[in-house]
């Protein structure tokens, strides 16, 4: 370890947090080929093998993760140093990288994140759009938001920053009874809003729903062209002149936000700045489709 020094240890965590050579390179701003030089730069110097080569990616071996966790903390020291020489305390500055799912990404967090960028011109913000939970507690992302309350990783710090409410909309071109529905794909039957299209039309209905997707930008294309009727978030769907809510809103479908982050990184002034506007960003955006 004692010829190792933190700039080789950050392409061995960027590697490991990516996976790729291509991420680790683009995290770094610098080409493949020499992210892959200084991987194996650092394996000749340590005599072992940190990453396995499997189809393109690259999975950390016992060596790899004992070391990724080593520069984990040598990168939270040197953060701590910056801030305590160079006023990053006062001032945010650096990349942090925040993950949702795309409806939230797309229409909560892009509209809002020009007036953050520019009041904060040392600040970079990397927006990951899936719905796959990437792990905080590995780094590979500073932030996320979920729809759900966090259970797998119960060393991160939560907290819940708002609703996302539901309705029932069509495109209002056909009498109510005569619109099909629009759901999730059969194995996304674990998400809330087909539990709830099943309780309110009933099980059999749900199964000859007309048209299936698994993501609800899809399901807002899909009923802004008439194919039917969905559960849709009410910030969204209440902008949209062209739809027309059909419950009467008084029943309540809402799915929890919740904001996670690494529990070392709660004083990082970039990471703080990010996570209160996350909070505040969120709150206002989805309380304009309240009704």
């Amino acid at each position: 370890m004692h010829d190792l020094a933190w700039d080789d240890l950050r392409f061995v965590l960027a590697a490991g947090r990516r996976q790729t050579l291509a991420g680790a390179a683009a995290t770094l701003r610098v080409n493949e080929s020499t992210v892959a030089r200084r991987l194996a730069r650092a394996e000749a110097r340590l005599q072992a093998q940190l990453f396995d080569r499997q189809d393109g990616g690259l999975v950390p071996t016992d060596a790899g993760r004992r070391l990724i966790g080593h520069a984990e903390r040598v990168e939270l020291e040197v953060e701590a140093a910056e801030q305590a020489i160079g006023g990053a305390d006062r001032q945010a500055a650096g990349t942090v990288r925040v993950t949702s799912v795309p409806l939230i990404v797309n229409h909560v967090l892009v509209p809002a994140l020009p007036a953050l960028l520019s009041g904060h011109p040392d600040l970079q913000i990397e927006l990951i759009a899936q719905s796959s939970d990437l792990r905080l507690m590995h780094r590979q992302v500073d932030i996320a938001l979920r729809l759900a309350r966090p259970r797998e990783e119960p060393q991160v710090l939560t907290r819940h920053i708002g609703n996302v409410d539901y309705g029932i909309f069509d495109a209002g071109t056909s009498a109510e009874d005569a619109a099909g529905w629009i759901a999730y794909a059969d194995e996304m039957d674990f998400l809330p809003q087909n539990q709830w299209l099943a309780e309110y039309a009933g099980g059999d209905d749900t199964r000859q729903a007309r048209f299936r997707a698994n993501d609800a930008e899809t399901l807002l294309a899909a009923v802004k062209a008439g194919m039917g009727r969905a559960f849709l978030p009410l910030f969204l769907a209440s902008r949209e002149p062209a739809l027309r809510r059909l419950d009467d809103g008084t029943r309540r479908w809402a799915r929890e936000l919740w904001l996670m982050l690494h529990p070392d990184l709660r004083d990082v002034a970039r990471i703080r700045l990010t996570a209160d506007w996350l909070t505040a960003e969120t709150h206002t955006r989805l309380a304009l489709g309240e009704r």
